[in-house]
């Protein structure tokens, strides 16, 4: 594995770190990078303006699909509890709760237009991690764009974590893709519902060859489960995190560190990256990486999928129907349906059965 500086004005510059597979002439290879970056907490437009950044310089060496960390844009708010307690809301929590709020992002919307327009420009598929703004309530999002600059759709993380629920909303069943593209099937989990088995297994139902897993857990324990993942599901896993320190985030008192504030410095790592990318065989293939921001990619031989299920598939020759089963309720979980709009869908429907029959 060679390790080449790319940016050496850029936190000490961000490594790319490339892992080269080989080539099977019978099967398609995919260079494919994860990013490990931070935030500029507070700022979207900075933000994007730095995905583009990261963006280039990953097309620049050749990055057919780029991943990027949970919430990238707008934020994973590390440290904050929001003013909360069992009963009690604080002045300070409710105002702290405003700004992370506007810097959210509507889906569809402007920001979703502008990550659509950069995978076009630079050739590439991208994940990216946002905060997305829903009226009032926000939610941990994945957005999928193609390389010819088309948004694909999102999945919603179905369960926070921890304070997380205080927070972010609760995805459902209708969040839950995986896209076929000319790269393969790509979906992804959001951090800790990769642990969630029942999640993991309507997504290798639906096909998943390149599994995306954002994360904002550092921990050495998240990489058991991203090679778990990788062998259970037959597939490549690419794990990405966000590399951050204390002066990444504003400074106190403007933002707090709940606890251990007294504790950090400026340079002081809140979260250590980790980012990695695993092969269907378990083998790891770049990372994990904790030495800083860095871009981290690998050829992805797709031919590895076909070699791994024959071991192992967990919908398929290893999959026992007739004793366990899974049910997905893959339809949104609307609080409010109006009639008028079920009567109007029920009139299109009708429509266009009646044309049918023509």
């Amino acid at each position: 594995m060679a390790l080449v500086q790319t940016n050496p004005t850029m936190n000490e510059g961000p490594l790319f770190a490339e892992v080269d597979m080989g080539s099977d002439f019978n099967a398609p290879t995919v260079r494919a990078t994860v990013v490990q970056a931070s935030t500029i907490f507070y700022d979207t437009p900075a933000t994007l303006d730095k995905a583009e950044r990261l963006l280039a310089e990953a097309a620049g060496y050749g990055s057919q699909l780029v991943v990027f960390p949970e919430a990238f844009v707008g934020g994973y708010p590390r440290g904050s509890v929001f003013g909360v307690s069992i009963g009690n809301r604080t002045a300070k929590g409710r105002e702290e709760f405003r700004r992370y709020h506007s810097a959210a992002i509507d889906v569809p919307g402007p920001e979703v237009d502008r990550l659509a327009a950069m995978a076009g420009k630079y050739k590439v598929h991208l994940v990216m991690g946002v905060i997305e703004r829903d009226g009032y309530t926000l939610y941990c999002t994945v957005l999928f764009f193609d390389s010819q600059g088309r948004y694909l759709g999102k999945h919603r993380k179905l369960m926070p974590t921890a304070l997380e629920r205080v927070i972010w909303g609760f995805g459902d069943g209708s969040t839950i893709p995986v896209f076929e593209t000319p790269i393969g099937k790509i979906g992804a989990a959001i951090c800790w519902e990769n642990r969630m088995p029942l999640l993991r297994t309507a997504m290798y139902a639906k096909g998943v060859e390149i599994y995306c897993a954002p994360t904002a857990d550092s921990r050495d324990v998240w990489q058991a489960s991203m090679t778990h993942i990788a062998l259970e599901g037959g597939c490549f896993v690419l794990s990405a995190n966000q590399f951050c320190r204390r002066k990444d985030y504003p400074p106190p008192p403007e933002y707090v560190f709940a606890g251990i504030e007294e504790d950090l410095t400026p340079d002081s790592v809140v979260c250590a990256g980790g980012s990695a990318i695993i092969s269907p065989s378990g083998t790891v293939l770049a990372g994990p990486n904790y030495d800083g921001e860095a871009l981290i990619s690998a050829d992805l031989d797709l031919g590895e999928i076909a070699r791994a299920k024959f071991d192992f598939d967990v919908v398929g020759h290893y999959s026992r129907p007739e004793v366990l089963s899974l049910s997905v309720k893959d339809h949104p979980a609307n609080p409010v349906t109006f009639a008028s709009t079920s009567e109007k869908t029920e009139d299109k429907t009708k429509v266009v059965s009646s044309v049918r029959g023509q």
